[in-house]
């Protein structure tokens, strides 16, 4: 079994999309958070059943590093 990180935003319509990092153009929505992460998994294995099926490598999640920067606020004028 393998974990991808999913990097969720809120969409302009309402609702949820996610990106996937490792795996450029693998993308899921849905109305709610729960829906949204229920989908998740078969989204991702028919995108890791594409690149099996084109040949390419799978890409791990050993190649993506998360961080969070802090950026100081700015003086007010």
């Amino acid at each position: 079994m393998s974990e991808f990180v999913v990097i969720i935003h809120p969409a302009e319509e309402g609702g949820y999309w996610a990106e996937i990092p490792v795996l450029p153009g693998c993308y899921v929505q849905g109305e709610t958070l729960d829906e949204l992460l229920a989908e998740a998994p078969e989204v991702i294995e028919s995108h890791l059943q594409a690149l099996r099926e084109d040949g390419q490598e799978i890409p791990g999640e050993e190649q993506f590093v998360l961080a969070t920067v802090r950026v100081p606020s700015p003086s007010a004028a």
